[in-house]
């Protein structure tokens, strides 16, 4: 950056002759030469322009060099401008230390000798550029670095404002995202409501559902009674359609305690073939009524589970009704087993020739109310909780199903893996197999019972009562939980059979009160309700109830209980 132009100089001398003398010197430089002849005019001119040095003569009447040099000094405009004393005489050192005080940074003698004075005037011209380039770039970079904080200023401001928007829509998020949580927790908290209530509603309609079923039974077991053993298709049918009906019921509440978390297990050693045989008694109805050519093949030693017989007979019955259900009349079906000697597990495997699955449903099957389509379900039935039942209760035997299909109308077959709990010689031992109780008859040794039914329903009480007398023995029954204790006293049964859900007084209560009144051994007091969770049975036991039937009781349960009240002494 070069200063334009032609810098001021300014001369200062009281003789014009010497000024013009200056004045040949220094036009060759080609600056602008300003001329005073006195201080006084110096001082005035200094205050109109700028100036780049000044050639002042030492020696001039009212003001002179030294005195014209401290004022220019003392203007901040001026502090640092070069001056050039000009004298004819000689100076003592100490009148050269006042210049250079003053600010003199040169001397020039007359007789001036001109190209001393050019030279010293054109060096310090030079220098008087590169410092007004100097002062002009540092004010370019003043002025650029102030542009640049102003930039940056407004590129911080935008940045902060940005940030700041950002944090606003951030915070907007946030709380969106906290409502959306609170929302889906509350959410799932009602599912979870929902799902609970389901489980509760569950668990009711299938106590409610064995009400009506129990003077079904209880009507369906007198008629067979009174048959005498004669064939009768329409009695066989319908107690296989009550069968079923019951065994729905069972599967609802299985679920519901899936769900809840309180299926038991009650494991022991139980024979494979004891448990396959039970298995297959359960699911007989469904094979005979559709014809199915059914063929069971098991190892010839026998193997032993450990678990649960009663839910692994379930487990294996929940297969072959799948099966035969999705059949066509008539097919094959088979179950098979065996001892996995690779991985030390016994695999059952019931295989039919039915509808078939897609690759795509191989796993949905296993859902609860999961049917493979609504065509399906018109066509055969079911809640679609068999197999899912399967699945579970193999789990908590810490086993595995797994199921495979060539294709949709190729048949299925599932194979249930379990662990392998040893070989037994003689299964008959084992305390967990599965038998069929004998039937006790009423007319073995024993003289007939005195049995009091307590009922509110009066179907239900009335159907039973009429059983146990078909059976031989001697019934009464009460409607009224109020009037149980009179009727006990009137009536000295051996046998109670005791509803336990009754409008303003439960049995739990009369149960209680009869056991306060009678020896634990005078009286029999069995519990009969659409309830059968572990935790019923252990209310029902420290209620004093010496058995637990769930609606509808079995006849064979009946006639067993009834033979063997018999004996009972019933006289305090």
């Amino acid at each position: 950056m070069l200063v334009a132009g032609p810098v001021r100089i300014l001369l200062v001398d009281d003789q014009p002759g010497r000024l013009l003398t200056y004045r040949a010197i220094l036009e060759p430089l080609g600056e602008c030469l300003v001329q005073a002849s006195s201080g006084r005019e110096a001082l005035k001119l200094l205050m109109e322009d700028d100036y780049a040095l000044i050639l002042l003569d030492v020696n001039m009447p009212d003001m002179d060099g030294f005195e014209t040099a401290s004022l220019v000094h003392r203007h901040p405009r001026y502090e640092n401008t070069p001056i050039i004393f000009v004298t004819a005489v000689n100076l003592s050192d100490m009148d050269r230390l006042q210049g250079y005080q003053l600010g003199a940074v040169d001397y020039v003698m007359v007789p001036v000798i001109p190209e001393i004075l050019r030279s010293k005037v054109e060096v310090l011209v030079e220098l008087y550029r590169k410092r007004r380039e100097l002062q002009l770039l540092n004010a370019s970079l003043a002025a650029r670095n102030q542009e640049l904080q102003r930039e940056k200023a407004r590129e911080l401001e935008a940045l902060n404002e940005s940030l700041r928007l950002a944090n606003e829509a951030l915070a907007n998020r946030n709380a969106a995202l906290q409502t959306e949580v609170s929302e889906r927790a509350r959410a799932e908290e009602r599912l979870r409501g929902v799902d609970q209530r389901k489980n509760v509603f569950l668990a009711t309609l299938a106590h409610e559902l064995r009400n009506p079923l129990a003077p079904l039974q209880n009507a369906l077991g007198i008629r067979r009674l009174e048959s005498s053993g004669a064939a009768d298709p329409l009695q066989d049918t319908m107690e296989r359609q009550l069968a079923l009906l019951v065994r729905l019921i069972d599967d609802l509440l299985d679920i519901a305690r899936i769900s809840q978390g309180k299926l038991t297990l009650r494991p022991g050693s139980v024979a494979l073939r004891d448990v396959l045989d039970a298995a297959v008694e359960i699911a007989r109805p469904w094979l005979d009524v559709r014809g199915h050519r059914f063929r069971m093949s098991l190892p010839a030693k026998e193997l032993v589970l450990h678990g649960d017989s009663a839910r692994l007979a379930q487990v294996f019955a929940n297969l072959l009704n799948n099966a035969a259900k999705y059949s066509d009349p008539g097919s094959r079906i088979e179950l098979d087993a065996a001892l996995d000697e690779v991985s030390g597990e016994v695999v059952v495997s019931v295989r039919d020739t039915g509808i078939g699955l897609a690759d795509d449903k191989l796993e949905e099957v296993f859902e609860v109310f999961r049917q493979v389509d609504t065509t399906l379900e018109r066509s055969h039935g079911g809640l679609g909780i068999g197999l899912t039942l399967v699945q579970k209760i193999t789990e908590m035997h810490e086993g595995r199903v797994e199921v495979e299909s060539a294709g949709l109308g190729l048949g299925c077959t599932f194979r249930v893996r379990l662990p392998h709990g040893g070989i037994a010689a003689d299964a008959a031992q084992l305390p967990g197999s599965v038998a069929v109780p004998a039937a006790v008859t009423a007319g073995g040794t024993q003289p007939p019972s005195r049995v009091l039914v307590v009922d509110d329903n009066h179907d239900a009480a009335d159907t039973l009562a009429m059983m146990v007398r078909v059976l031989g023995h001697e019934v009464a029954q009460v409607y009224d939980p109020e009037q149980v204790e009179a009727a006990v006293e009137r009536f000295a049964p051996h046998l109670v059979f005791l509803d336990v859900g009754m409008p303003g007084r439960s049995g739990y209560d009369i149960a209680r009160s009869l056991r306060q009144r009678h020896a634990t051994s005078a009286l029999g007091i069995v519990a009969v309700t659409g309830w059968g969770h572990a935790e019923d049975r252990n209310r029902t036991r420290e209620a004093g109830f010496d058995e637990h039937l769930v609606k509808p009781p079995q006849l064979d349960a009946i006639r067993r209980l009834c033979a063997a009240a018999g004996g009972r002494d019933t006289h305090p």
